[in-house]
């Protein structure tokens, strides 16, 4: 049974190493920021958890940096 286990750890390559300390750093983030927080913008106010305002956040930012590259390329 060792053996197996060895083989299956062996098989995971850095890069998904990185990937799953990635994934387990984002649920310990969320599960430490889940307080609500008010973001007021303009004339309105919502009242969100603050892993879901970074989260929409960093999608806009990438979302941006997409449209950017495009516009780079072309």
């Amino acid at each position: 049974m060792a053996t197996e286990s060895r083989s299956f750890l062996a098989r995971i390559s850095p890069t998904q190493w990185v990937a799953l300390l990635l994934t387990v750093l984002a649920v310990l983030f969320v599960f430490d920021n889940r307080g609500k927080v008010t973001i007021e913008f303009l004339l309105i106010s919502v009242q969100s958890p603050m892993w879901l305002i970074l989260l929409v956040m960093f999608i806009l930012g990438w979302i941006t940096g997409v449209l950017m590259m495009r516009k780079r390329r072309h």
